[in-house]
């Protein structure tokens, strides 16, 4: 079992301020830091401290070798990264205010310069017992997902940053959909049809998530822990890929849910993105902790 995630990898940029600015204001960051980021990234990074065998693919500059490093210290496969002399590695501007709410202004560089043929190349080894996680923030989603597919491996799509198109293309080769409750309601808007997939993962900030089965119509519903935030920079990349990591290590849909709820309180608590992601012995004293 592997999870292979064909995901952006970005340099994030994050100023600290005291409030987010206002259209025509100009405002001071308290600090600025540099981490990795990136919804691909996040999402590797969160599943293989989850425990999961993990193979990203995605592309960089030449010249930033330091962020495949950090990939590769958090036990991420990265031969399938590519780095490109010709483009600058993707990267985010972030500005997180004094409550951890934040706004981020993203270059996508290298993530969307990817090669169809190596991303399908990357993907040679993938069969039935694997799955593979796209973004919205590189491109050949469709391709990956249809070769993924007939592969047999489980395809979760996490529809973000959410365009309608984008999404039309990929749903037909998706397993489960991962949405926020904002991007729910785009897609129930945009698409009067059935989805052809069989589950919807829908994660609800301060209320949790819930998975819908599409199939029998089950409902399975997670609260969430509370904490007090620090920055919810990269929460949601967090619960998609420690769920990703459960169904991957087996675990029913209650489990993988009430994991990954728990991973991303502990996430939302620390500053920064990838880098504030937890381990798997974190998660289960903080689940000891917090009872059944």
């Amino acid at each position: 079992m592997a999870i292979f995630n064909l995901g952006s990898i970005n340099v994030d940029y994050v100023y600290r301020l005291a409030a987010l600015a206002e259209p025509g204001e100009t405002v001071a960051a308290r600090s600025l830091s540099r981490g990795l980021g990136g919804k691909g990234a996040n999402q590797s990074i969160a599943a293989a401290r989850a425990g999961a065998a993990v193979c990203h693919i995605g592309a960089i500059a030449e010249s930033d070798a330091w962020v495949a490093e950090i990939l590769g210290a958090s036990a991420v496969d990265v031969a399938g990264v590519a780095r490109l002399a010709d483009a600058a590695t993707g990267h985010a501007i972030i500005m997180v205010d004094e409550h951890g709410e934040n706004a981020i202004v993203i270059h996508p560089g290298a993530n969307r310069a990817l090669a169809e043929g190596d991303v399908l190349q990357a993907l040679s080894g993938i069969g039935p017992a694997d799955t593979l996680l796209l973004q919205n923030e590189t491109s050949h989603q469709r391709a990956a997902a249809a070769f993924a597919r007939r592969a047999g491996a489980r395809v979760i799509y996490s529809a973000a940053p959410f365009d309608l198109d984008a999404v039309r293309e990929v749903l037909p080769f998706v397993s489960i959909l991962a949405v926020n409750a904002g991007e729910a309601a785009r897609l129930q808007a945009g698409i009067d049809a059935p989805l052809p997939v069989a589950g919807m993962l829908v994660t609800m900030g301060a209320d949790g998530a819930e998975y819908r089965d599409l199939a029998s119509g089950r409902v399975t519903r997670q609260a969430a822990f509370p904490v007090t935030p620090v920055d919810t920079t990269g929460a949601g990349d967090c619960f998609a890929g420690w769920f990703a990591a459960g169904l991957d290590a087996g675990l029913g849909i209650d489990t993988a849910l009430r994991r990954a709820a728990a991973a991303a309180a502990l996430q939302v608590t620390r500053p920064g993105a990838a880098d504030a992601m937890p381990a798997l012995d974190e998660v289960i004293a903080f689940l000891d902790k917090a009872g059944p």
